[in-house]
């Protein structure tokens, strides 16, 4: 199994950007498809971002489609989701997560792997 850590949130104004990181460490000859999720306080967590196991793929909500770039860094082990033009309702604790087998999904449950999160706050 892989480990994931997040880091890179914080607070930031409307209209501003934040890159956040997922280092991942443990099993990591195997490939993972990895994505991006998050969660706000009394909401269920919900995806934001997906990149296939080759990198070659990715996937956004609708939602954050035009302002949210996911990448991938194999040699590094990490994954990145660059935020621009923040809005409030984008405020949420996001979390990596990783998937072993293949296959595009979008729901929280079809991970194996997920990292503690990592607090972004827009204020407007």
């Amino acid at each position: 199994q892989v480990q994931l850590v997040e880091s890179g949130g914080g607070l930031v104004q409307a209209g501003g950007s934040l890159r956040l990181s997922c280092a991942a460490s443990g099993s990591t000859s195997s490939r993972y498809n990895m994505g991006w999720f998050r969660q706000a306080p009394g909401k269920e967590r919900e995806f934001v971002a997906l990149i296939s196991r080759s990198g070659g793929s990715t996937f956004y909500a609708d939602s954050v489609k035009g302002r949210f770039t996911i990448s991938g860094d194999n040699a590094k082990n990490t994954v990145y989701l660059r935020m621009n033009s923040l809005k409030p309702e984008d405020t949420a604790i996001y979390y990596c997560a990783a998937r072993l087998l293949g296959g595009i999904y979008y729901t929280p449950r079809s991970y194996d792997s997920w990292g503690q999160g990592t607090q972004v706050t827009v204020s407007s």
